[in-house]
């Protein structure tokens, strides 16, 4: 697949059967690899454990289904947060942006807004870390771009200044950090790598 990251939404019926999902049930999660992306499958349990499949998931998870709330419309603000920022990124598809894609959705995940539901190693080296949304079940597929230690805080200066507006996003675009290539990363040993057996993004 060309895309380095993906987003789906989390169904409200059962992929298999086409029944509601029950608010606060178990439910099942699955992503399927395909030539044009991922697609998700949200399951009752039960259904997915008699489910006859002619393929194997790329990520497999159970979770807790919540149905959706109607939020109360609030003024609207300057700022963009970080959520809001990382679906932009992540509808935008631009490689140059992998490094703040991967710290935003770290960032995230230590604000218990996202959790990390897997990670996989693929043929040709990279990983991809499978993280959800806690309150609306979406997912993203993220890239692990094995980012250096030595340029983390440019990183993070650069979404503290997506977040602020203080910078565009062409402009973070057209400053790529230097020598951070997985090429690279792989030589520069594990140590000096973040985003090996746990992340160290704080």
């Amino acid at each position: 697949m060309s895309q380095e990251w993906n987003i789906r939404s989390r169904g409200h019926v059962c992929t298999l059967c086409g029944r509601p999902l029950v608010d606060k049930a178990p439910v099942t999660s699955a992503l399927k690899e395909t030539d044009s992306g991922y697609e998700r499958f949200d399951c009752h349990p039960e259904c997915w454990k008699t489910a006859k499949l002619d393929w194997q998931p790329f990520s497999l998870w159970d979770g807790v289904y919540f149905a959706p709330v109607k939020e109360e419309k609030k003024e609207p603000v300057k700022k963009e947060d970080a959520g809001e920022l990382l679906r932009k990124l992540v509808t935008l598809d631009d490689p140059a942006m992998k490094n703040v894609v991967y710290v935003l959705a770290v960032l995230l995940e230590r604000s218990k807004i996202l959790v990390e539901r897997d990670a996989k190693a693929l043929d040709d080296g990279t990983v991809k870390r499978v993280y959800e949304d806690r309150k609306n079940g979406d997912t993203f597929v993220i890239l692990d771009p094995r980012l250096r230690l030595e340029n983390l805080s440019e990183v993070q200066t650069q979404v503290v200044e997506l977040l602020s507006g203080t910078k565009t996003l062409g402009e973070v675009a057209s400053s790529p950090l230097p020598g951070n290539d997985e090429a690279d990363a792989s030589a520069s040993g594990d140590e000096n790598v973040v985003g090996d057996g746990e992340h160290v993004v704080g």
